[in-house]
């Protein structure tokens, strides 16, 4: 493995990969709910959390945090990932949430970031939309206002739950889309006997309400087939995750030809045992046969690292040339949904980042 230095000017710096000008992609706010939080959280909405003859890891903040190392699947992630859920409530919980990442990306050099959340999870115990929503974008223009990221916000779909749910969800989110509090659909969960042609009504729903930025998680669990279906059937512009397209030329064909973006997830695929370890997650090859693809951090809190660890990790593994960082960063940007007069100044900036690199 590669060496990473803390301080100088080489691409096996933390310095120089803090400095390039990241987007990030594929983010789930609920999996951003550090331990500290959730307990702060728990303490203060009077949410008893399970005790410790029924789970030993909820005993300390540091019991939780080692058993978040230690998850078998993607199921065993979900329980825990749902359970911390219940301890957001009011509209500042989700305020400080939002805060909280907002905070942590700075640190991490991330210039704009495209945050995910899941509605379904949150009205299914009673809290309203209105408070989700504008929690959520009290703590992103608070933190916008303070650190200068750009941000956009995506309604996650839960692909476990009825088609029925997602379109009545739709339906309930239709003005906050109206309004530009939510920019983009998305649509995440376990991918196992849920084909994405399953939710062809839902985005053909968005199609109609005026929704054009569009997302689905495929080619994580799922097979490659599952990517194809995303990009044909319901119309998506990126793909989230999508590690195994490289399972199926005609999807990597599918991939190059559209200029897709895959907002891959590095230590989430190795926390989840998507892949055995960092070295098997197929960046290198996706560089060598053009596909596009940023690195993201996914479900932070849980997997090991923000995004900026993910770049250390991934650097560590593969020994990126700048060429290599180049590109990978220049994708992000191209990919993100932003005006293209930003993502100009932004490839100027990771240029000039990429000159200083010795």
């Amino acid at each position: 493995m590669t060496r990473i230095h803390e301080h100088d000017h080489t691409p096996h710096s933390v310095d120089f990969l803090r400095a390039l000008p990241k987007c990030e992609h594929h983010l789930h706010i609920e999996g951003s709910l550090s331990p500290a939080l959730l307990f702060r959280l728990a303490a203060h909405n009077a949410i008893t959390l399970p005790s410790h003859a029924v789970d030993v890891a909820y005993a300390s903040i540091e019991a939780l945090e080692a058993r978040y190392r230690s998850f078998t699947s993607l199921d065993d992630f979900l329980d825990y990932y749902n359970r911390a859920s219940a301890v957001l409530i009011t509209r500042t919980d989700f305020e400080a949430l939002a805060y909280e990442y907002m905070k942590k990306a700075h640190a991490d050099g991330i210039v704009h970031a495209e945050i995910s959340f899941d509605l379904q999870t949150h009205t299914a115990r009673g809290i309203s939309i209105d408070d989700v929503v504008h929690g959520l974008n009290d703590g992103l223009n608070k933190g916008q206002a303070d650190f200068g990221i750009s941000f956009r916000l995506i309604m996650c779909i839960l692909r476990h739950l009825p088609v029925s749910s997602s379109v009545d969800h739709m339906h309930l989110a239709k003005p906050f889309f109206d309004a530009g509090l939510i920019f983009g659909l998305g649509m995440c969960s376990t991918e196992k006997s849920q084909p994405p042609t399953k939710f062809r009504p839902v985005f053909d729903l968005a199609r109609e309400f005026g929704i054009g930025y569009l997302t689905a998680h495929a080619g994580e669990e799922g097979p490659a087939d599952y990517v194809r279906q995303a990009l044909e059937e319901l119309g998506v512009q990126r793909i989230d995750h999508g590690v195994r397209s490289l399972e199926e030329d005609e999807v990597v064909d599918m991939l190059v030809k559209r200029e897709t973006l895959l907002t891959v997830c590095p230590l989430s695929n190795v926390c989840l045992q998507v892949k055995p370890r960092l070295e098997d997650v197929p960046l290198r090859e996706l560089l060598e046969r053009g596909v596009r693809f940023s690195l993201n951090s996914d479900d932070p809190a849980y997997f090991g690292g923000y995004l900026l660890e993910n770049y250390v990790q991934v650097q560590r593994a593969f020994d990126f040339a700048p060429s290599d960082w180049r590109t990978i960063v220049a994708n992000g940007i191209e990919g993100s949904w932003m005006p293209d007069e930003q993502k100009e100044k932004l490839i100027e900036r990771l240029d000039a980042v990429i000159a200083a690199c010795k």
